[in-house]
């Protein structure tokens, strides 16, 4: 009797032990668990980090881009504005011209009157 009944607290003893055992277990399991989540966590963060680098990065090539536009129509313009000036100043010269050669028929003609002025 005192035989079984120290099989029995032994066994007791192991099932306690087993229990200790899985508890420990369960609590490995959930630290892991813990840790896998973190990780997945870490992840996510890492990536949502690198996504939004990309659209900075995006947003810069953008911003070069309409730049770049910018400086091409800027260029347009200054050559529309230098064809336009080069025109204003053909214009000036084609209503000029005229009043040269009057002024010059006219210094022709004073050249000629005085040297018929000095023939007499």
């Amino acid at each position: 009797m005192l035989l079984l009944l120290l099989l029995l607290q032994l066994l007791l003893l192991l099932l306690q032990q087993l229990i200790l055992l899985l508890l420990l277990l369960l609590l490995l399991l959930q630290l892991l668990l813990l840790l896998l989540l973190l990780l997945l966590l870490l992840l996510l963060l890492l990536l949502l980090l690198l996504l939004l680098l990309l659209l900075l990065l995006l947003l810069l090539l953008l911003q070069l881009l309409l730049l770049l536009l910018l400086l091409l129509l800027l260029q347009l313009l200054l050559l529309l504005l230098l064809r336009l000036l080069l025109l204003l100043l053909l214009q000036l010269l084609l209503l000029l011209l005229p009043l040269l050669l009057l002024l010059l028929l006219l210094l022709l003609l004073l050249l000629l009157l005085l040297d018929a002025a000095i023939f007499t």
